[in-house]
């Protein structure tokens, strides 16, 4: 169904879909538009909305726990997992702020054995916006639904409004 959505797009055709799966929209749409209790609360593309909720992460994966000790001193303010030895920067994880913060733990000769990036999703975006978690999807067990109904995200394509 995605791929015949996307190809009536590329056609030129606008595809204006009302849908509670958040991956769905982050997929088809070039306009989201987030309800909730009936009102829109916010609009623009994924990229946009995502922008607009704090949760980015850097984790940073230590070899051992001497590393973490250091990093921990270097980085200041993060959170630190001493038995999976990580510790989680905040930032939006642009090449920038990657680029300040390895020099950074290399100036101190932190050896970091891998990192991963994690950017808010329109999951987060929703939870951020209305306080309450995205309605569960039958691919995704074990997410919450909401209780008084589920969410409605409305994506539109093709610059339309």
């Amino acid at each position: 169904m995605w791929e015949i959505i996307r190809d009536l797009v590329v056609g030129g055709v606008t595809i204006f879909l009302a849908t509670q799966y958040l991956e769905e929209a982050d997929q088809l749409a070039g306009q989201i538009a987030v309800l909730d209790h009936g009102g829109i609360v916010a609009e623009g593309s994924a990229a946009e909305l995502k922008r607009r909720v704090p949760g980015g992460h850097v984790r940073l994966h230590f070899a051992d726990a001497r590393d973490l000790d250091a990093a921990a001193r270097t980085v200041g303010a993060a959170a630190r997992d001493d038995e999976a030895l990580t510790l989680q920067v905040s930032g939006d994880g642009d090449a920038r702020s990657l680029r300040d913060l390895l020099n950074q733990l290399a100036g101190a000769s932190v050896e970091v054995d891998r990192l991963s990036i994690h950017t808010p999703d329109l999951d987060d975006v929703f939870l951020a916006l209305t306080g309450q978690p995205p309605a569960a999807e039958p691919a995704s067990p074990g997410r919450a639904g909401r209780p008084d109904g589920p969410p409605e995200v409305r994506a539109q394509k093709a610059g339309s409004r």
